[in-house]
């Protein structure tokens, strides 16, 4: 009995003396001024957030561990670029179900116009070979999140098949039912312009007529946002409505992100119905810095390394950590940023999912360009990615991460 008493004992002492592990957004905070602060004033910057970790069975699969702050699926908060992410998965999804010979990615696709609103694209002279396509749109998205390619991607696969797709996939919470940076009424922006598929020799492969979408895809719950907006240079003073403006929900976004780097760990219906090839592809430009690309091709001055990627603080134009890769898409507009992302250490063998959203609008004016993104929104981000790399850096894994599926020839 003594030497179970004893082995009792000396395993209390061990655990006294370990040093315990950090509860995550409650511990650690102190050299992180600006998430702290965020983080006590939850409600003041509608701040969500989700962290993920990911641990690893003997068979190498994935196993998660949420933690979140303040979420809450029915708070509206304009998504901007983010919703750009699921149209370009999607537009690979509806491209695999034509199942035609010689439509592939890569194939022109010259977009006509029959309506003053509307706005041809026979040309893209960033492209190879100066023709559009479905991969280079996508690439566009992902590289810099270009906000032509994401709309001529939407006149492609329209509201409907947008809307339905997601909610299958069991994406409750998100709305796609406007163009972006585009003059257009919530109307026009149900129509859809005629499209070909051309080959080389320009004969066509498959022809799209003008849609038109009956269904009118809006935030139910009339969405407001801000105390006042400016319409061209005067001044309104109410909120701004958002009825007719894209919606997600941070858990749906976060979702998008885990499905395409782990699809086997949703049941089928839930993943995105897109090949092997194609998954890769879209983790690639992901994870692609500007300068990595050659068509397109971006200037480092105007698009920097960080660019797009908040969590290493996208105002800092210092060189990228070459161990690092960061597989995201990030959204900014109205006060608003966010970040959806997964981040790799490849040297360390980290690997987490972060989202979140912040709003930076102390004077509550939309359209004024007086929102604190330097003064709290980058920061929040890069302390946000430094605190969650700490934590993982200190975490003991059982099973180290295999992390060579994710690792890209740029």
């Amino acid at each position: 009995m003594r030497y179970f008493a004893q082995l009792t004992l000396l395993a209390i002492l061990i655990s006294s003396c370990s040093p315990k592990e950090k509860v995550p957004f409650e511990d650690g905070l102190e050299n992180f001024p600006t998430l702290r602060k965020v983080l006590e004033n939850a409600d003041k910057y509608k701040v969500q957030l989700i962290y993920t970790r990911i641990d690893r069975n003997e068979h190498g699969n994935a196993l998660f561990t949420d933690y979140s702050v303040n979420l809450d699926d029915t708070r509206y908060f304009y998504p901007a670029s983010t919703i750009k992410l699921p149209v370009a998965i999607l537009a690979l999804e509806w491209l695999e179900e034509q199942n035609i010979e010689g439509l592939t990615s890569e194939t022109s696709m010259l977009i006509d116009s029959v309506r003053p609103s509307q706005v041809p694209a026979w040309k893209d002279f960033s492209a190879k070979d100066s023709l559009p396509s479905i991969a280079h749109y996508i690439k566009k998205i992902l590289l810099v999140s270009d906000n032509d390619a994401y709309n001529r991607l939407y006149e492609l696969l329209g509201q409907d098949y947008l809307n339905k797709k997601l909610k299958e996939k069991g994406l409750e919470h998100i709305i796609i039912n406007h163009r972006l940076s585009y003059s257009a009424n919530a109307e026009e922006n149900r129509i859809f312009n005629p499209i070909r598929f051309v080959d080389t020799t320009g004969n066509v492969i498959l022809a799209l007529p003008e849609r038109i979408t009956d269904t009118v895809y809006s935030n139910v719950d009339n969405p407001i946002v801000g105390k006042a907006f400016y319409s061209d240079d005067s001044l309104v003073q109410h909120g701004m409505d958002f009825s007719n403006r894209n919606k997600l929900a941070l858990s749906d976004l976060h979702g998008i992100v885990k499905r395409i780097i782990f699809p086997m760990s949703f049941v089928e219906s839930e993943r995105f119905a897109i090949t092997e090839v194609h998954r890769e592809f879209i983790l690639k430009y992901m994870s692609m810095l500007p300068a990595e690309s050659d068509f397109p091709k971006y200037a480092q001055d105007e698009y920097w390394d960080t660019y797009s990627k908040f969590y290493l603080n996208g105002n800092d134009k210092n060189d990228f950590p070459e161990s690092i890769r960061i597989f995201n898409k990030t959204g900014q507009a109205y006060g608003h940023m966010l970040d959806a992302s997964y981040y790799v250490d490849f040297d360390k063998g980290i690997e987490f999912f972060v989202s979140a959203v912040i709003y930076v609008n102390e004077n509550e004016i939309l359209n004024d360009d007086q929102y604190e993104y330097d003064e709290i929104g980058f920061p929040f981000f890069a302390e946000l990615g430094e605190y969650l790399y700490q934590l993982e850096t200190e975490r003991k894994k059982s099973v180290p991460a295999d992390l060579k599926r994710v690792k890209f020839g740029y």
